[in-house]
């Protein structure tokens, strides 16, 4: 038993901790939102931003959110473009509004937060959940960045994480329709393509891009263009 009561330490002993409370307080936190396919590299960006990047970076993507998920309500969030699942479909609204949700609480308290998620609008009906999710952060700061990816190195990877490949080199269906539909409209305020570019060095240039933000943002053009087409 170590017999030290941590709650106890006095406040010397962890400044690390009470710096990061401290910067909290100022501002809110910066949103960094990582789009792409399965096995894109997502996640490797977002863990290399935790890393790296300055202040505490909180994760809250679509792996952690499918961990959350009951079983019965699986993939939820993750559910793969096709319409497969159209008794799942009003549910994923939610628990993708429930995320920004928490996303947005995240930032007004001043904490960093990195999500890696794979946006798509291939449901049994459009369902418009990016631009509804866009307005759940009106005000705070985003950066929205496309995850690219050729479709070859994506089933490169398939295959050496133990995911079933074709022998004859075919392309699956949910595969394919993953690349054509999850870059849909393609309005990000930067893009990348991972089969060029490390996490590391991935993470540096989304650094370089957050200190000078664009104007407007990504997604209030995505919110002023659903709002053009209807007319608001």
């Amino acid at each position: 038993m170590l017999g030290v009561a941590y709650g106890h330490l006095p406040s010397a002993s962890y400044p690390l901790a009470q710096g990061a409370v401290r910067s909290m307080k100022s501002k809110p936190g910066q949103i960094v939102i990582l789009n792409g396919t399965p096995r894109s590299g997502k996640s490797s960006i977002a863990q290399a931003i935790q890393q790296t990047f300055d202040g505490v970076w909180m994760n809250l993507g679509v792996d952690g959110f499918m961990r959350m998920t009951p079983e019965q309500y699986l993939p939820g969030i993750g559910l793969r473009p096709g319409g497969e699942r159209p008794d799942l479909e009003p549910l994923i609204v939610r628990l993708y509004e429930a995320m920004y949700e928490s996303i947005a609480a995240h930032s007004r308290l001043g904490i960093n937060v990195v999500v890696d998620v794979g946006h798509h609008d291939a449901y049994s009906e459009p369902l418009h959940i990016l631009p509804r999710c866009a307005r759940k952060l009106a005000g705070l700061p985003v950066l929205f960045v496309g995850v690219r990816c050729p479709i070859e190195v994506i089933m490169e990877r398939r295959r050496a994480t133990g995911w079933p490949v074709p022998d004859d080199g075919s392309i699956p269906t949910p595969v394919a329709l993953w690349q054509e539909v999850v870059h849909t409209p393609g309005i990000y305020d930067m893009e990348g393509d991972t089969s060029q570019l490390t996490p590391e060095e991935g993470a540096a240039l989304i650094r370089i891009r957050l200190a000078e933000p664009p104007r407007p943002t990504a997604f209030e053009r995505l919110v002023a263009r659903v709002d053009g087409a209807l007319g608001s």
